[in-house]
């Protein structure tokens, strides 16, 4: 069977002006929303927000909406996406948004579709500090007020894609967005945080947010008869029993007793456990396992446990999927990587506490995994004494060692100066200048002050001040030299792989990862998704070999402006040289392993710089334009 799409429809509208066209983009030519908005992103410094061919289908995990352009955060190309919003955008019977120019004022888009009609497009100015300082505040207070002015004109739910303060005070504004049921949010908010991309809605694009819609109905792929087909065919399962399998961890995982992302990394994560910002890579294996028993299985993990998984408070992003990955207690939203940078890292141990911290974040508008990262660096800089707390706009200083911590009320301690610290980053004036990013403050810190604060500050480097903070895993993978870090776009696997095979395999996971994104699928899924989206597109489209040619070179053409800079932390070097030590005393007795782990004992930062570069050249190997 057949599907008859031809072109990805584009609507581009200029926020400075308001005018607005279509433009159609032969498939083939392009995939999706990452090879098109890579495209659009080159010739207009375009915002793209789209869905991938399979939106709306009958395939579980297919309505992800992507957000693609050049990264205020990571000075590159970047891709960045949220759940289940592409069910809502594909009513408007179209494939990508492109937003170019920039409004006077910040402003809100409207975009609606009534059935087969023309799309309605409207942008109005809104007062930013009238809204995000009430209610629930922030992003949360722009999506509920974006629906009492625009919601009555849709026949069914739109969906809300908002921005919060850290947009316009910080290069690290994430966008917002939750299901709408009934003219109401659910609290199922999910987020394009990696990347930045809010600050460039709303400070390069003057978007405060989008609200959008429709009823249009364009042909989908819905016949669940062929899909079983295909599914019995590799894995003599229906869909949704092997998708059911595939997605196991995200619900429930009966080998563990937990589900989620926060179930099961946090039970699993043991004795390789980062906390106290990186800190505990300096303990022994002991220690650590000694921690992670006391502070997280027995009251961190547990009340996670109690709370959510065992009364089955969990939710899906929008679509209808089995994955239910939302875990929740009353309103706040679990997941492993916020509850990680702003928990254990930022020294919380503590649901109540990570609780508090990460709904502010969340409420101002703040990539989560980033900035818990630069809180845990600026709490470890307040505790080693390099600044003080009128240095950072607070009054206190965090406990920040495990001796005689007490986990509820030190905790607590923790997130309200935690909170505190966002706070300065979102004033005016504030102390925390994070407009030109936390690298740029790092430097200025250390240039000003002593080399060591940017030494305790574990990110990547990119350009000249681009930077990223590294997803949560004790793995080299984290800190490799790729054109798109903070995704999956590498190995984040706990075995010890050679730096020059790391690489390469950085680059095949690159691949993969990009090839799901460009057709918009969720990651969840890719347990089936990698193997059988290449055969969906073959007989769908009939162009399988094009489109898998079409991944190796969009992927060689963002790998072609990796821009990535050696690591300028001292820490990034023993985070790497404390995790090959780990993989000596855990019994690897690989050659590979023994060699490097000399070479950093006898000089760290050359056998760092080389380390590396062995990556850059692996990475390059396999992802070389022929």
């Amino acid at each position: 069977m057949q599907m008859n799409k031809s072109h990805l429809k584009t609507l581009f509208v200029d926020a400075g002006t308001g005018f607005y066209k279509i433009g159609r983009y032969e498939l083939g030519n392009f995939w999706g929303p990452v090879d098109l908005g890579a495209h659009l992103s080159r010739k207009h410094d375009s915002l793209s927000i789209g869905t991938g061919l399979l939106a709306g289908s009958i395939f579980p995990g297919s309505n992800r909406l992507f957000f693609t352009g050049y990264s205020p955060c990571w000075h590159g190309f970047f891709i960045s996406s949220m759940g289940g919003a592409g069910l809502v955008f594909d009513n408007l019977g179209i494939n990508l948004l492109s937003i170019v120019g920039k409004a006077r004022t910040p402003s809100i888009l409207y975009l609606n579709r009534s059935h087969g009609e023309e799309i309605e497009v409207e942008l109005r100015p809104v007062n930013l500090n009238e809204i995000w300082y009430k209610g629930e505040k922030g992003v949360y207070s722009l999506m509920e007020h974006c629906l009492s002015m625009y919601g009555h004109r849709y026949e069914k739910d739109p969906r809300v894609l908002a921005t919060g303060p850290a947009s316009l005070y910080t290069d690290l504004g994430a966008i917002g967005s939750a299901p709408v049921n009934k003219g109401k949010l659910t609290q199922a908010d999910t987020w394009a945080g990696r990347g930045g991309f809010g600050t460039k809605m709303l400070k390069i694009h003057g978007i405060a947010a989008v609200i959008f819609g429709g009823t249009f109905v364009d042909e989908d792929f819905r016949d669940r008869s062929v899909a079983d087909s295909w599914f019995q065919d590799h894995y003599q399962k229906k869909m949704a029993a092997k998708d059911i399998e595939a997605t196991t961890k995200y619900r429930y995982d009966p080998a563990f007793n937990t589900g989620g992302t926060f179930g099961v990394n946090f039970t699993t994560v043991k004795d390789n456990i980062l906390a106290f910002n990186y800190r505990t890579i300096y303990w022994s294996d002991k220690e650590r396992a000694d921690l992670h028993e006391k502070f997280i299985v027995n009251h961190y993990l547990k009340q996670f446990n109690e709370e959510t998984i065992n009364q089955k408070q969990q939710k899906n992003c929008g679509e209808p999927c089995a994955a239910v990955c939302k875990k929740f207690y009353k309103k706040f939203k679990k997941d492993f990587e916020p509850y990680q940078t702003m928990g254990p890292l930022c020294g919380i141990f503590d649901q109540r506490a990570a609780e508090a911290l990460n709904r502010e974040a969340d409420s101002m508008g703040f990539d989560a995994i980033s900035i818990g990262g630069v809180l845990a660096w600026l709490m470890e800089c307040l505790h080693e004494n390099l600044l003080e707390p009128e240095d950072l706009g607070v009054k206190d200083k965090p406990v920040f060692t495990p001796e005689r911590f007490d986990i509820v009320n030190d905790s607590m301690h923790n997130a309200s100066l935690a909170i505190n610290l966002l706070e300065e980053a979102i004033k005016e004036n504030g102390k925390i200048n994070l407009r030109e990013g936390a690298r740029k403050f790092a430097r200025s810190l250390a240039h000003a002050r002593n080399k060591r604060i940017i030494d305790l500050f574990v990110f990547n480097g990119f350009a000249r001040h681009g930077w990223m903070v590294p997803n949560q895993y004790w793995t080299p993978g984290v800190l490799s030299p790729m054109s798109i870090m903070g995704k999956y776009y590498m190995n984040y696997g706990k075995k010890f792989i050679e730096p020059r095979e790391l690489g390469r395999e950085n680059a095949r996971r690159m691949l993969q990862e990009l090839m799901i994104d460009n057709i918009g699928f969720c990651r969840f899924h890719r347990a089936w998704a990698e193997e059988l989206v290449p055969e969906i597109v073959g007989k769908l489209f009939g162009e399988k070999e094009k489109f898998l040619n079409s991944v190796k070179m969009t992927a060689s053409r963002i790998h072609s402006r990796n821009a990535s800079i050696f690591w300028e932390s001292r820490r990034n070097m023993d985070f790497v040289f404390n995790f090959l030590k780990k993989k000596k005393e855990e019994g690897d007795n690989n050659p590979e392993l023994i060699k490097w782990l000399g070479e950093f004992e006898k000089n760290t930062n050359e056998a760092s710089l080389q380390f590396w570069y062995e990556i850059h050249k692996g990475a390059h190997e396999v992802l070389r334009e022929f």
